[in-house]
């Protein structure tokens, strides 16, 4: 909840940076999950183990139309670098002194890192289709179609997507070597 709640005021931050009051408007400026994440999402987290967020913007207030959109849309997944940097200083710098456990410090920089990658994918309506579709404009068309939900259905029914854990995993691992997940 923290990272979604976190990805999506960054989203909010860089509208309004780029001339975008809608965030502010629509009171999304706030660490409340429930104003990102919605009572359904959150339900579905419990549930599942899968949440999402959103943080409305109007793309025709931006300054710089294109590099607004690519900025706004970068800002999410920046964050949760951010986030898993975080962690991962502190799993570095940290000998599970009792204050903090490597364990949750593990997982936030793990959870972070694949929320990063997951966005990133150049599908509907990630923020990595919103990156692409500004610089490939032809890409725009699948915005309206059922790509971003046929192909969301694909990763998680096949068990692709635990690639983004393994992958955030490996990288954690090449920083922090002395982690005992990392003895594989």
């Amino acid at each position: 909840m923290v990272s979604i709640t976190i990805h999506e005021l960054a989203h909010g931050i860089v509208a309004l940076s780029q001339g975008d009051n809608t965030p502010q408007v629509t009171g999304h400026m706030t660490l409340n999950p429930v104003v990102h994440m919605g009572w359904e999402s959150l339900i579905f987290l419990c549930l599942v183990g899968i949440a999402w967020g959103q943080m409305p913007v109007n793309p025709s207030k931006f300054r710089y139309h294109k590099l607004s959109n690519i900025l706004v849309s970068a800002a999410g997944p920046v964050s949760n670098l951010g986030l898993a940097s975080i962690g991962i200083a502190g799993l570095y710098l940290s000998k599970d002194n009792g204050l903090v456990s490597q364990e949750f410090l593990y997982l936030a920089a793990q959870i972070n890192i694949t929320l990063c990658l997951f966005n990133l994918l150049p599908i509907p309506p990630l923020d990595g289709f919103h990156i692409c579709s500004e610089i490939f404009p032809g890409l725009k068309w699948l915005e309206n179609s059922y790509f971003g939900l046929f192909a969301m259905m694909i990763i998680w029914i096949t068990g692709i997507g635990t690639i983004f854990f393994v992958v955030s995993q490996w990288i954690i691992c090449k920083l922090v070597p002395t982690l005992s997940v990392c003895s594989f």
